[in-house]
């Protein structure tokens, strides 16, 4: 899996070079034709060459690099990208003070909330009987990354269309962003959540076939519907928060949210108070419920005039 670190670093600024002008459609071609490829390649290593495990991790970095691959190919030669392509120079590094001011809050802000999910599978290998609450967390915590990457592509257009519109000088425009990526979310998220729910008794088998990792994976679906809704709200409010240049705020409220408050309650209820693995993710579910909660009140408080004049701003001190 080495290797996809590289390419997944790769592929990154090249995927937010084309969402910061709207070129939406190159990437999802891109990643069709990954996954297309992914498929076949994953099952020939898997099973035709004996690799098993490493054979799915060797397919996954030959695909992020393909992806990064042709992402780069499209920037390079793409008539779309002519305007707005440079060679490198020192010119690239300017701003860069202003950049990383960005930069490190907003990677700060996403590893702080995805590690407090780590913890948690973590966490479970010290309860009695590790082997069944790590496979069914696991299971939960995968189901909810699937699902995730339908709130984070909201939360990446929001993001876009806020920014954008911030530095064209439209706040009303943008505020009308985040409230059209609210609706959306919240009609996904109850639309998922009610689907996974209906599907909760066969939900465990698209994982195992033992009978008591699947019951308890039944079990823990309702906790899960649940973190699903509250994942799709705080996705969009995180791309309001990233399009806004609150990188610094997100990080604050996702260090409160999870470690001053999710995590020791998953402590005490997961250890303490003997409930397991249900108290762990409860645990979590409370500090992803702080985090929507006080990312919503922030951006219900936003004065959108002043985020406009601030973006002009920035946009005047670059150019000096």
């Amino acid at each position: 899996m080495i290797p996809a670190l590289f390419a997944y670093a790769t592929a990154q600024p090249l995927m937010k070079f084309l969402q910061s002008q709207s070129l939406i459609l190159p990437m999802l071609l891109s990643s069709f034709l990954t996954l297309a490829l992914h498929i076949p390649l994953c099952w020939y290593l898997v099973f035709k060459t004996g690799l098993g495990y490493v054979g799915a991790a060797l397919s996954m970095s030959i695909l992020y690099w393909v992806n990064a691959i042709i992402l780069g190919l499209y920037i390079r030669y793409s008539e779309s990208c002519k305007a707005t392509r440079s060679p490198i120079s020192k010119k690239a590094f300017r701003g860069i003070n202003e950049f990383l001011r960005l930069a490190l809050p907003s990677a700060v802000m996403i590893c702080l909330e995805w590690w407090s999910f780590e913890l948690l599978i973590l966490l479970s290998g010290l309860l009695p009987n590790p082997k069944l609450e790590t496979s069914v967390l696991s299971i939960c915590l995968t189901s909810i990354s699937c699902l995730y990457t339908i709130p984070l592509g909201l939360g990446a257009a929001v993001s876009t269309r806020v920014s954008n519109e911030l530095g064209a000088g439209n706040p009303q425009r943008a505020r009308l962003a985040v409230r059209v990526g609210l609706f959306i979310a919240a009609t996904e998220a109850i639309t998922v959540s009610t689907t996974l729910f209906v599907l909760r008794q066969v939900v465990g088998y698209a994982y195992s076939n033992e009978k008591e990792v699947t019951d308890y994976v039944m079990e823990m679906v309702p906790l899960v519907c649940v973190s699903v809704v509250m994942d799709s709200l705080q996705g969009v409010l995180s791309g309001v928060a990233r399009g806004c240049g609150w990188q610094h705020l997100g990080a604050y409220v996702n260090l409160g949210a999870f470690y001053l408050f999710g995590i020791p309650v998953a402590v005490v209820l997961g250890f303490l108070l003997e409930i397991r693995g249900k108290g762990l993710w409860i645990g979590i579910l409370g500090g992803s419920m702080v985090q929507t909660f006080l990312l919503f009140i922030i951006t219900s408080c936003t004065n959108w005039q002043q985020q406009a004049n601030m973006a002009k701003e920035r946009t005047f001190e670059f150019a000096g």
